[in-house]
């Protein structure tokens, strides 16, 4: 059998003697340093701090840029400044989602795309099929690491090893400046439902950031609480809440797709968003059990339904589910999980799950 050669962030020396390591997207990377419950609490009470270095980085850039871009995301990046992003979305002709990203506008006629390290590959083909134009396409991947701080304390924190006016950044905006001593890209944004920054520095670098936030008593946390995080705070996750096979409103994110700009896969949006056939909603288990990826959520013994994710998070500590269910059933109360043969009752309930104190 082939033994398979793992990727490694620039911050793969420094942790990995401290943390449990996995195959995450073809990259080593912590599954968690302490326990997923602790580093969980200290995103939300204190701060915390992931390597997320294995995200990619597209970088386009030419006269005609804005027109590219625009024609490759769903989100209308016209509106966008110097200095913001934006959550996006590619799509395929047929409307099901390619990835998730974030759009960054670093000047009039250039913008970095911020991508899934599962689909860096996929991600950099479908936006080579389909920019035209005098453009400059570079995937920066390899360039850059990145390091997301968050929680409630992130800018305390922060502030100690920058001169930039944090408390000027507003959420989905970046301002460029030295943090301990090190050009980096600082955006107010993250995955987590928390207050934080993700910052962004050449990978040769980076791991002077990462040392500095450690000496400052930032947690180190792993992918474990990271997506305890994000699933309270119902942020999607590719392979979970996305694939090719979904469309943005099967997930619903609608917010993100404006049908009077021209995209790749609009035509296919325009026609279902008369009559979309499935939508996101939040369940409750009233029995015991968890209802993991794929388990079938059934309304009098028929299935309408799937579990995209689902666990017993650390802050909401009730055992809950999101699932992408029939649209005629959305507005039911009550419905049935089947987990791994047991059925357990189960209530429709608000999402998110969590929202964070402003």
């Amino acid at each position: 059998m082939e033994k398979v050669t793992l990727k490694r962030t620039p911050l793969f020396e420094l942790i990995q003697p401290k943390a449990k390591m996995v195959d995450f997207a073809g990259f080593e990377m912590p599954i968690l340093f302490s326990s997923i419950k602790e580093e969980h609490r200290s995103v939300r009470e204190d701060v915390g701090m992931f390597d997320v270095s294995h995200m990619g980085e597209i970088r386009i850039e030419g006269p005609d840029a804005l027109e590219q871009v625009q024609h490759l995301v769903t989100n209308d990046v016209s509106k966008l400044q110097i200095g913001q992003a934006q959550y996006n979305l590619f799509c395929l002709p047929d409307g099901g989602v390619v990835d998730d990203l974030l759009v960054y506008r670093l000047d009039e006629d250039s913008f970095w795309l911020v991508i899934n390290a599962s689909n860096i590959e996929k991600d950099e083909a479908h936006v080579r099929r389909f920019v035209t134009g005098d453009v400059t396409v570079t995937n920066e991947s390899d360039q850059y690491g990145q390091i997301a701080i968050q929680g409630p304390n992130a800018e305390k924190v922060l502030s100690k090893l920058t001169d930039l006016p944090l408390e000027e950044i507003k959420f989905f905006r970046f301002m460029t400046g030295e943090v301990a001593g090190v050009t980096t890209i600082v955006s107010r944004s993250g995955y987590t439902g928390e207050d934080g920054f993700e910052l962004y520095a050449h990978a040769d670098a980076i791991h002077r950031i990462w040392e500095a936030l450690e000496s400052e008593g930032v947690t180190p946390c792993g992918l474990g609480s990271r997506d305890t995080l994000r699933f309270e705070a119902c942020l999607p996750l590719y392979g979970h809440e996305l694939d090719e096979t979904v469309t943005p409103f099967e997930a619903n994110l609608n917010f993100a797709v404006k049908l009077d700009t021209d995209f790749v896969g609009k035509e296919a949006l325009v026609k279902q968003k008369e009559n979309i056939p499935n939508r996101m909603i939040g369940l409750k288990l009233l029995g015991r059990g968890i209802a993991r990826q794929g388990a079938t959520v059934e309304v009098d013994g028929e299935v309408v339904g799937v579990v995209t994710t689902g666990t017993m998070p650390p802050t909401v500590n009730e055992s809950i589910a999101w699932a992408r269910v029939d649209a005629r059933h959305v507005e039911r109360d009550q419905f049935t999980i089947d987990v791994r043969g047991k059925k357990i009752e189960a209530v429709r309930v608000p999402t998110p799950f969590y929202k964070r104190k402003k």
